[in-house]
């Protein structure tokens, strides 16, 4: 049996990690500036991370629900003082499309309502929203479980407020900042429009933070530099760094019910062992300050690079837009300069580095970055 082949692969064999870099299989050092996705948060190979997980791999095999609901309790309880959301429910699964699933069947199940407005460009999951890259301002799609998904442009006021007037829309779901879609930003004021809206006619306001929370954007959730609360906060990537897990932050408004969600490996002693250890690393190395002051350094000196159209994010969550294509760029760098960074569309080189990254380290890329320019 051959694999399904819909990842295109590059022909290097990494075989270790540490911290912001990696080896291949030759010994050549590689800077990861791209991180899996985001999913690398605390560094690769982090000695805590290894340690907290190897010590719950000698019970495998040994199924205790006590012993998982502790542990889940505990990255429940340590997640919300993390983020400022202690006073939500949390609720564990796997990966960042079944979060983004189960947010849909929850906001369903308090309204009642099946039609979902998302935006332009935006991606939530392979299996729940499907990536809409066009320019239309307003596109039906099909959507698992919840009627259909209306996609509106980013940023338009009127046209989200005309589209909740409606009274018919169960949930509005949206990216801190978007990622596939190209590092786009909500504005403040958007948000804020949003979220009043939302409240007014009782619908319920999703917050993707799957690839921009966990501390990328410099706070803990992207959304919070908007100053507005979400009712329901998807989170996966860099929640266990690199270790499969996903959750489900849930309003108080919110009541559970029995048989209402269900998971199988969700948030299982392995998963909730390598999330404490990332909550652990985040807080003793001040990982979402470091996040700040290192995009902050990164994206000004960017800034002054005359071949970089546009440079956006927050964070180590940045965005460089040429006027061209960047695939020869992107390839230069890596095979020439040995940095890994990735892509949104055609034109867009994407940064996405574990949060410990050095001021060195940022250093170390831009010197390399100005060799391929």
């Amino acid at each position: 049996m051959n694999l399904f082949d819909v990842y295109p692969l590059f022909d290097i064999n990494i075989v270790k990690g540490k911290g912001c870099h990696v080896w291949d299989e030759n010994g050549t050092e590689y800077l990861d500036l791209y991180g899996g996705h985001a999913v690398i948060s605390i560094g690769h190979a982090h000695p805590h991370y290894v340690e907290m997980i190897s010590k719950q791999v000698a019970t495998l095999g040994f199924y205790s629900n006590s012993v998982i609901n502790k542990l889940q309790q505990q990255v429940a309880e340590r997640l919300g003082k993390a983020c400022g959301y202690d006073d939500y429910s949390l609720f564990l699964i796997n990966s960042g499309a079944e979060a983004n699933e189960n947010a849909l069947k929850l906001s369903s199940f308090y309204n009642g309502r099946t039609r979902v407005i998302s935006f332009s460009k935006a991606f939530h999951g392979r299996t729940s929203l499907a990536v809409e890259v066009t320019n239309n301002p307003k596109i039906i799609a099909p959507i698992n479980d919840c009627g259909h998904v209306t996609y509106l442009p980013l940023n338009d006021i009127e046209a989200m407020k005309a589209e909740l007037a409606k009274g018919d829309v169960c949930a509005v779901i949206i990216e801190g900042i978007q990622g596939v879609g190209g590092i786009q930003l909500p504005t403040d004021e958007f948000m804020q429009a949003l979220r009043q809206t939302c409240t007014e006619h009782n619908t319920v306001l999703i917050l993707d933070e799957i690839q921009s929370g966990y501390g990328r954007s410099g706070k803990f959730f992207a959304h919070q530099y908007n100053g507005i609360k979400a009712d329901i906060i998807t989170v996966a990537k860099g929640i266990a760094n690199g270790f499969p897990m996903a959750g489900v932050l849930i309003s108080p408004m919110f009541t559970p019910v029995y048989g209402q969600l269900g998971t199988t490996f969700g948030g299982n002693h392995l998963a909730c062992s390598a999330a404490l250890a990332v909550l652990d690393v985040i807080e003793q190395e001040d990982l979402v300050e470091n996040a700040a002051q290192v995009g902050d350094f990164l994206m000004t000196e960017l800034k002054k690079f005359p071949q970089i159209k546009d440079v956006r994010g927050r964070g180590l969550m940045i965005g460089l837009e040429f006027g061209e294509p960047i695939k020869e760029l992107r390839l230069k760098l890596l095979k020439e300069q040995h940095v890994f960074t990735g892509v949104s569309g055609t034109n867009v080189l994407r940064l996405l580095p574990p949060l410990c990254l050095s001021m060195g380290e940022a250093d170390t890329f831009l010197e390399r970055f100005q060799k391929v320019l």
